[in-house]
């Protein structure tokens, strides 16, 4: 059984714990019916998981047996590097997850509450294998276990930064994500649209330009919002959306424009990506 199973009652636990304080600060974190479907889309990302990492175990283990570049050993310094190296890939996987549309409607589902707590952090994709292209290249250095390990330490690592109750943590924000930094992620405010990308490590963002700290108050959610709580519909909706515009495409360049093009793309140039809305806004240049 793998570790984020293993530490979902805990998971449980801190979300109940989470929940007691915030009343007791007299927030309003919590809404029952997007806490279920939080709770549901986690559930059932488990089982996609699972099934998807018994199908794809047999193409990590050949790559590592067959072409591996170098032979790192099973020693703490490999354990380390793999939690750089799986780090450094969860950068780029969350990165172009956010900046390619048929990427980002495997990924929405996690940003469609607009709310955040830890029940956030279970809002997990029902479509785990858009996630090969960038793992599967680490078994040319490093064991099927090693990247399996250090790839759920990194979602462990995850869960505790989607809370609104641990405020700034001083120097440790230069070097590793944080609630704040995260909050910032999953702001729909323009300015915060597609910033921080990290998984356990904000210096990816400071090295490649994706950096932004946490100033005015976050609105969470999307630029426009599903406004549904049903789980399936969260999950596949805007797959629906991306394949219903590609196929209505006038051109064949356009239908690959709709795949492959940043979400809010459009033909006629009347599209609202996150970089038209910040250009709109002065954030970029014109």
């Amino acid at each position: 059984m793998e570790i984020t199973t293993l530490a979902s009652p805990v998971f449980l636990l801190l979300l109940a714990l989470e929940y007691f304080v915030a009343r007791r600060q007299g927030r309003d974190a919590f809404g029952r019916r997007d806490t279920w479907t939080s709770l549901s889309l986690g559930a059932f990302s488990l089982v996609a998981g699972a099934g998807w990492k018994t199908l794809a175990a047999g193409l990590y283990v050949t790559v590592y047996a067959e072409h591996r570049v170098v032979d790192l050993g099973d020693g703490p310094g490999a354990f380390a590097a793999a939690l750089l190296a799986v780090d450094f890939a969860y950068y780029w996987f969350h990165r172009l997850h956010h900046e390619v549309r048929v990427l980002w409607a495997s990924h929405v589902p996690h940003h469609s509450s607009q709310r955040y707590n830890l029940s956030t952090a279970l809002r997990q994709s029902w479509t785990p294998f858009t996630g090969l292209p960038f793992y599967l290249p680490l078994a040319l250095f490093f064991s099927p276990a090693q990247i399996a390990s250090a790839y759920g330490i990194n979602l462990l690592y995850q869960f505790w930064i989607h809370t609104e109750l641990i405020d700034r943590l001083g120097p440790l924000e230069w070097v590793f994500n944080t609630p704040s930094h995260h909050r910032v992620h999953h702001g729909a405010n323009v300015q915060y649209l597609d910033r921080n990308y990290a998984g356990m490590l904000i210096v990816w963002d400071r090295c490649f330009g994706s950096f932004e700290p946490e100033r005015e108050r976050v609105r969470y959610g999307l630029t426009k919002n599903i406004e549904s709580y049903n789980p399936v519909y969260a999950a596949f909706q805007e797959f629906v959306a991306v394949f219903r515009d590609a196929l209505s495409a006038p051109t064949l360049r356009d239908a690959l424009c709709f795949l492959l093009r940043p979400p809010g793309w459009k033909p006629d140039g009347a599209g609202a990506t996150a970089t038209d809305l910040k250009r709109s806004a002065g954030l970029v240049p014109g």
